[in-house]
Order: C-alpha cells, then structure tokens, then sequence
C-alpha cells in the first residue's frame, strides 16, 4: 500500500500540476496521499517531513532564485539581453534561432551555472531571438529546458553539474568517464530536440501561431538604440568566469553557493556600472530591482512545493521498497537494470540528482560487483547513470520545468508536450543506445 501511495500521490501530483493547478497547494494534497497510505502521522508528514524539505530548499536556493532573477531583469531592462538576441541572430541567422537557444544554454550549463540560473539569464535573450524569428513563444521554454537540462547536464563528458559529477563519487571514475558514449548520447540529444523543435515551428507558423509579446517583459520599442553586443556580453561572460574560477580555489574555502552568489553579485555590479544611464531614473531603477525580486518567489515556493512532495515520499516505507525493486531487478542486463531504476527514482522524487543519488547509495556494492563480473566498465556505468538520471525527472511536477514555465509566464498546457520530448523521449532514446554501446564495450 505505501508503495502503492507513492503512485497514487506522483499520478495526483502530475495530472493536477498539468492541469495548471498551483503546486503550492497540490503538492501538500498529494504528499497526504503518500502519506495515508504510508501509515505516517499526517501532522508529521506535513509540519516535519514536508516542510522541512520545503524550507531547506528555499534556505539554500533563494539567494541564487532571487540574484539570478534581479540579473535576467536588468539584462532585459538595459536592453543587453536584446543587445545580444540581435547580434547572435544576425550571426547566425533567424532559421537557426532555435539552435541558438538550445547551443546557448547548453554552454553556459557546461560553462558551471546553476540551470534555474541559465533560466533565468536566457529568458530575455532568447525572447528576442524568437522575437527577430517570429517564433511562438510557446516553444521558447522547450528550447531552454533542451539546452539546459538534458545534453550538457548529463551527457557531455566533463560537465561540472551535479548529475554528471555524482557517479563519481561511487564508481571511481572521473567526470569525463565514457566519452564516447557521452558524446554520442549528447549529439542525440541535441539534434533531436533542435529537429523536434524547427518541426513545431513550422508546424506552428502553418496554422498562423507566431510571435507574440509577452506581458512580463518591458516593451519594446522599435527605435531603442540599443547598447553595443560585446559591452552586453561583459556581465554574463564575467559571471560565468568568475564563478568557475574562485569555485576552483581551495584556499578560498567557498563551496559551489557562495561561489555563484559572489559571480552574480558582480555580474549585477557590472550590468549598473555599464548601463545605469539605461534604467531612468532611481525610482526606475529600484521598481527594477523590486520586479526582479518578487518574480523569484514565485519560482522558490513552487520549486520548494515539489521537493517538499518528494521529502515525503522518501520518508515512507514503500520508497525504499521502490528502490530495492528498481535497483537491485535480478535477471535484467545490468546496465538496464541501473537505467529504469535510477529513472524511475528521478521521476518520483521531481530531481535528477536526487533520484541518482539515492539509486547509486542503495546499489554501489551490486553495481560495482555487476561490473566485475560481466566486464562492463564502470566508465559505462557512471554515463549510463547520469543520463538515465536526465529522464523521468521532468515530469510537470519537476522544480525546474516548474520555474521555467513561471520564468516564461506559460503554462504546462502551452509548453509541456515539447519539454516532454526534449526532457524525457529523447533522454530515454539517448540512454537505450547508451545501455546498447556501453554493453558491446564501446565506452
């Protein structure tokens, strides 16, 4: 019954969210069916269990939720995002406005910066390349969630984020394990969802959807004369060294967090110094400021809302039952058995690393002895790992696909059904042709 719960609970959680119901109250709703079916003291459940998955959320990610939201904000207002949004798409072409989005995003991820970041900094620039292509809006959260989340979060050796580092820690192996594979898996990746994507837009342009303005933007202003490309590519570009190298400073004893708050700070630092004239005047300026923080707590509470859901989950007994069957299938090729196991964890808990992370701790010993014994390198297990990880997690219930619709003031009935084929059907595509080359030893 618990582990039927957790089924129960996740089937609530998604439908409703889908449905465009607000998470912050669904969530709390579909955490009690968990819970009633898990046999747990609902008071608990509620005041310990959920919100203490809650608040720990909020507590760590709000300075990055809010900085990164102030930073988005004043690169819109200055007119910098759409600086650069017109130079990328005179370089490369409005036909190529969708692999801009996608290439741009994968880079910053690889480049180190929190996704919800890369949301938040990518939302005004790639509105004004959809804009100069005449894009529907409503692929734009498709395109950032393609970049972002799937390819250069999981499969792309080297990747500095947490789904691609925290096989490491089981394995042994390093965060460029199984290039070939991961290489292979990313360039899948990738072009499927620039294909799918340019497919919709046509598809979309057809029927006479294109671009339309959106409300939670300034508006713009044909005759804005705009700041020069590269004095707007200053603060991003700064932001993204800064953050890579004083994370990388052992002396400086600062931890990935702190790291990325100091590069924000600079980067807004340098967005005032460069384009101050830009915003008005001080009451601008500080409604400016004012915009940007409020549009972060929007995105915290519902990314809190859906970690709380998942805190409870993993607080009842048919969790670890769920585990245990999806982790330790006998019978099943090994590399299989890791992928739906790791996939379904990811999906019940709305996060990659955390649905990773509980599937590697409760089978290291029999990964790492499955590995021995049927000469697969563990190189292919840390990247069968990783990717898998990038699957179910999206699911509409997910924080990030969450903030990246409230970012873009869409909701999952405009965007899901792209998200969805970037963020699950290509990833699961991806991590069977993984599962197939990393068995015929090809790593």
């Amino acid at each position: 019954m618990s582990l039927f719960g957790i089924i129960a609970g996740l089937a609530v959680l998604v439908i409703l969210t889908y449905k465009n119901m607000s998470i912050l109250w669904v969530a709390p709703i579909a955490a009690l069916v968990v819970a009633i079916l898990g046999k747990l003291n609902l008071l608990d459940a509620y005041l310990v269990n959920y919100m203490t998955g809650f608040g720990n959320y909020a507590k760590s990610w709000f300075p990055i939720f809010m900085l990164g939201a102030i930073f988005g904000k004043l690169m819109d207002i200055t007119g910098a995002a759409r600086a650069i949004g017109k130079w990328l798409s005179s370089f490369m072409g409005p036909k190529l406005a969708i692999a801009a989005v996608v290439i741009t995003c994968g880079l910053l991820t690889l480049g180190g910066i929190s996704l919800f970041v890369v949301v938040f900094v990518m939302y005004p620039l790639g509105i004004e390349l959809f804009r100069e292509a005449n894009i529907s809006r409503r692929l734009l959260p498709g395109a950032i969630a393609a970049g972002a989340f799937t390819f250069s979060m999981t499969a792309i050796p080297g990747s500095p984020q947490l789904t691609n580092i925290i096989p490491t820690q089981y394995f042994g192996t390093t965060a460029t394990a199984a290039p070939i594979i991961g290489s292979v898996c990313a360039i899948i990746m990738a072009a499927c969802s620039i294909l799918w994507l340019q497919y919709r837009a046509k598809k979309f342009a057809a029927r006479g959807e294109v671009f339309t303005e959106p409300t939670n933007l300034k508006a713009v202003d044909p005759n804005e004369t705009l700041p020069a490309w590269f004095l707007a590519l200053i603060p991003p570009v700064v932001t993204i060294i800064l953050y890579n190298v004083i994370n990388h400073i052992p002396r400086l004893g600062l931890n990935t967090t702190q790291s990325l708050v100091i590069g924000l700070l600079v980067g807004i630092v340098l967005l005032l110094a460069l384009f101050f004239k830009r915003l008005g005047s001080f009451k601008d300026f500080v409604s400016t400021i004012n915009e940007g923080a409020h549009g972060s707590m929007a995105a915290i509470l519902n990314t809190s809302a859906g970690v709380g859901f998942g805190a409870v989950v993993q607080a009842v007994p048919g969790f670890q039952t769920l585990a245990g069957i999806m982790t330790g299938a006998t019978g099943m090729p090994p590399l299989l058995a890791e992928a739906i196991g790791i996939n379904v964890l990811a999906g019940a808990t709305g996060s990659s690393s955390g649905g990773l992370s509980i599937g590697l701790s409760a089978l290291q010993d029999q990964l790492l002895a499955a590995s021995a014994s049927s000469g697969i390198s563990v190189e292919a297990f840390h990247r069968v790992a990783s990717i898998a990880a990038g699957g179910l997690d999206s699911l509409p219930q997910c924080g990030a696909v969450i903030t990246l619709l409230a970012v873009c003031g869409l909701t999952n009935k405009d965007s899901y059904a792209d998200i969805g084929m970037c963020c699950c059907v290509f990833p699961i595509f991806a991590c069977i042709v993984a599962i197939i080359l990393g068995s015929i030893g090809i790593v």
